[in-house]
Formats: C-alpha cells, sequence, structure tokens
C-alpha cells in the first residue's frame, strides 16, 4: 500500500496526530520490530493525546483564569500556611464538582488565594468540566451592563452552564442593592446543579454582616455555605520579598 494516499485520507480524516504518529514510526527502525497491534495502540495513544490536548487548551482559554499556569501540583504546603494536604488531595479528584459542592477560600491580602483557586478551577478542566473566572467586581460591571443592553438574561444563562464558577476577590468593597440581587440570581440558577469557588480576604463569618441585608444574605448564604468545603490559608504575605511558603 502507497503511504502518501493513506496520508491524505489519515488528514482528510483530520486524524493529524496520527498520521504524524505513523510517519515517524515508518523512520523508525526500533518501532518496526513491534507486533501491528503494539504499533496501532501507539498511533491511537498519539491521536487521543492530541485530541486531548486541543481540548484542555480550549478549556483553560474559555475559564480566563487570572493564573493560568496555577496548577495542583504546584500548590505549597509549608506549615504556617496550614494547609491541609489531605483535603486537598480530595479536591483534586473533582468529586466536589460531580457533586455539585462549593469551595470557599478565606485568607490575608497575598497568602495565595487566587492561585489556589486557579489550580482549582485548572484541575477541573484537566478533567472535562467548563471554568470561568471572573473578579467578583468585574462580574457585577458586566451584569450592569448587560442588563443596560438587554443581555441580562442570556448571560445569567451562561453562567448558569458553568460547571465551576470562581468568583475571585469577593467582600472587598460594600455590595450594592442590585448586586446582592445578581449575586442571589447567579446562585440560585446554580445551586444543586454546579460548583462555585469563592476567594476572599473577609473570613466567612463576616460575610452575613457585609452583605447588609438580612434577607438577601440568607439566601445567598444558604446557596453558598452549607455544602462547601473551606479552605483558611494563613501565613505571611507571598508577595513580601522576604517571606516564604514554608
Amino acid at each position: 500500500m502507497l503511504n502518501e494516499p493513506t496520508l491524505h485520507k489519515l488528514k482528510a480524516l483530520k486524524l493529524d496526530a496520527l498520521a504524524a504518529a505513523w510517519t515517524q514510526q515508518q523512520a523508525s527502525p526500533d518501532l518496526q520490530g513491534l507486533s501491528f497491534d503494539e504499533r496501532l495502540g501507539l498511533l491511537v495513544d498519539a491521536q487521543w493525546l492530541a485530541r486531548e490536548n486541543k481540548r484542555l487548551g480550549r478549556l483553560l482559554r474559555e475559564a480566563k483564569l487570572r493564573l493560568a499556569q496555577a496548577c495542583i501540583e504546584d500548590i505549597k504546603y509549608g506549615a504556617r500556611r496550614e494547609l491541609d494536604k489531605a483535603q486537598l488531595r480530595q479536591l483534586a479528584t473533582c468529586l466536589w464538582v460531580q457533586q455539585h459542592h462549593n469551595i470557599l477560600i478565606t485568607g490575608m491580602t497575598g497568602t495565595g488565594k487566587t492561585f489556589v483557586a486557579c489550580a482549582l478551577a485548572q484541575q477541573a478542566c484537566r478533567l472535562g468540566y467548563r471554568a470561568l473566572y471572573r473578579r467578583t467586581s468585574r462580574l457585577f460591571e458586566e451584569l450592569t451592563l448587560a442588563r443596560a443592553d438587554g443581555s441580562y438574561a442570556r448571560l445569567l444563562d451562561r453562567f448558569a452552564r458553568i460547571d465551576v464558577l470562581v468568583l475571585d476577590d469577593w467582600g472587598l468593597v460594600p455590595t450594592k442593592i442590585a448586586e446582592r440581587h445578581d449575586l442571589l440570581e447567579i446562585l440560585e440558577d446554580r445551586c444543586g446543579t454546579r460548583s462555585t469557588i469563592i476567594a476572599s480576604q473577609l473570613p466567612t463569618a463576616n460575610w452575613h454582616d457585609h452583605l447588609a441585608d438580612p434577607t438577601l444574605a440568607d439566601a445567598i448564604l444558604d446557596r453558598l455555605i452549607h455544602n462547601a468545603h473551606r479552605i483558611v490559608l494563613k501565613g505571611p504575605s507571598l508577595r513580601k520579598g522576604d517571606a516564604t511558603q514554608e
């Protein structure tokens, strides 16, 4: 069988990675001694890996993570951080996404909240889930503009379909009444069907007072906290030149 027609057909079928791997096999004497099944397995592995990498790249581009390179493997477990390694290992399985649980990450500025949040979202992408990152202030601006141009319902629907929504820098400034209603709308759509990660300098015990509306606060926190995994980061700011993660 002629190689060129076969390569042309593989590329027409969009099996470019398989075609490239086959070409490499043809040029490698070491692989000529393998059985047909072994060589076929290597070709299928090459195509599968290429598709998985392409899928992951698409999910990460869509997620727009603030720290795109953050990953579970790079999280530091220095004693002063008091991170529970067993908890992070369990969260890395993304069972919490499958079960539609939330994650609440709190700690002082510079303790690595955004890194941990982005690492967990990236891990979800690696396992095939869709994620999306938003700073809370930008999220509220986006919703305000959407309300003005008539795309509010479509935007809420988009947030409702994301498997893991990361809301960073929650609680930095007092919320307006419209923002509290927007947050409730988002959480109502996601409650029991999707997962949300909240990163905040504000301890969770202070969130109710921060929302400044007892009725809305009860509704918002009920949808966030009852099935949430909590991570409290401690230690000095990692942004200081003399600080370490030990």
